[in-house]
């Protein structure tokens, strides 16, 4: 395959660099870098201002296919030059991802004209904050048990049930959340995909869940009446879990690209604490900083060719998403882990003193390594990951339930 971009695609990435280049100064040259994953906490206001400001350029809402709404245009290879400019300039963690690139998408592709109106254009403009109300206690990996319940009454739905692992929910306006419509269903039947607003005092309420990293980016959401209007019920009612898995489609995208950027970020630094310990000496530790490397690139190549074939009639792989995640999550993983053997035991104590207030401290790979546990479990577990390969694609019998 070509992996090479077009002069075209290079004189975008021209403007994608001035342009950062010239607005991360001032008052976000101190938010650069900041807010990544396990490190959402960081920077929070100042992220937020910078998400409008990515609005007054007009640099959200790339691969939408529409520009109808205060949002550039851009072609599938120009948002992969976006995003690797956007990574390499170390701005800001994103907080306004969820609504751009999985709320958004889904509305081009399910939503009403009206919902279309309503809620892209303060996505654009990056005012509204979005969360994702999936996951509940005990459906997890296995999501059509959900069991949170949303009953008509007249205009309006009543939400009531909770959703765990919520990423952002503390600081989110609007939540998608899947929810039982029908009483008597069960299964992948009776589910709506509903817009629920976050400002519900007594009806919401947003619970962090403390990690090991010592910060909280994911949250318990608790629905007790919570209001959405009937007109806010993405797809029609009871059509809810073909509008979820399309927008689980649109979750591994190019974003995909972005993530690995920032792995080769920390590889790098990575590498460059095996160079200052003299870890990198030791032969078995080269050899496995020189496998990270190469099985980066392969994921590299891996997501181009996917990105290049997605939508290509007779081209759909209907596992190449598992595939990613199954390829990224274990090498995350065993970066975390490398992070930890290039330091020794040094890595085993915190830069701080302890205090009450604050039980400990991590540096960055402390942080990496802590955070990167989770890797193999969030976003489907590597089990269900394989399940879904062996099933849907290989065809092979289904898994005793």
């Amino acid at each position: 395959m070509e992996f090479a971009f077009t002069r075209q695609d290079e004189e975008f990435r021209a403007q994608a660099r001035a342009w950062l280049g010239e607005h991360l100064t001032g008052e976000f040259a101190g938010a650069a870098g900041r807010g990544g994953p396990g490190s959402e906490h960081e920077g929070a206001a100042e992220r937020r201002v910078w998400e409008r400001e990515l609005g007054r350029g007009g640099w959200i809402g790339l691969g939408w296919d529409s520009d109808a709404y205060g949002n550039r245009r851009a072609t599938l290879t120009q948002q992969v030059v976006w995003a690797e400019e956007y990574a390499r300039a170390r701005a800001p963690g994103r907080c306004g991802h969820i609504g751009e690139n999985l709320l958004a998408p889904t509305l081009l592709a399910h939503g009403t004209q009206e919902q279309r109106d309503e809620f892209l254009p303060p996505i654009a403009r990056g005012e509204t904050l979005w969360c994702q109300g999936y996951s509940e206690p005990g459906a997890g990996s296995d999501l059509a048990g959900l069991r949170t319940a949303a009953l008509r009454d007249g205009e309006v739905y009543r939400v009531t049930g909770q959703k765990v692992w919520t990423s952002l929910a503390h600081e989110a306006d609007w939540c998608f959340v899947l929810a039982r419509t029908d009483a008597g269903s069960a299964g992948h039947r009776g589910i709506s995909f509903l817009l629920v607003p976050m400002d519900q005092p007594g009806r919401v309420e947003v619970r962090p869940i403390r990690q090991l990293t010592g910060t909280s980016e994911f949250n318990e959401v608790f629905f007790d009446g919570a209001i959405a209007r009937a007109s806010h019920v993405v797809g029609g009612a009871g059509d809810g879990w073909r509008v979820a898995m399309g927008l689980l489609g649109f979750e591994r995208g190019v974003s995909t690209l972005v993530q690995q950027i920032g792995f080769a970020q920390e590889l790098e630094d990575v590498v460059r604490e095996a160079v200052a310990s003299g870890a990198v000496d030791d032969p078995v530790l080269r050899d496995r900083l020189v496998r990270q490397w190469a099985q980066l690139r392969v994921m590299r190549w891996n997501a181009l060719r996917t990105l290049g074939t997605a939508g290509r009639s007779g081209t759909e792989d209907a596992g190449a998403p598992s595939v990613a995640k199954l390829l990224w999550g274990g090498w995350h993983q065993r970066l975390g882990e490398l992070a930890m053997a290039v330091r020794g035991a040094a890595g085993a104590v915190g830069p701080g003193d302890w205090s009450e207030s604050a039980p400990y401290e991590l540096d960055a790979l402390q942080r990496l390594f802590l955070f990167t546990r989770a890797d193999t479990i969030y976003g489907g577990s590597d089990e269900i990951q394989r399940n879904i390969i062996a099933e849907r694609v290989l065809g092979l019998p289904r898994e005793a339930r």
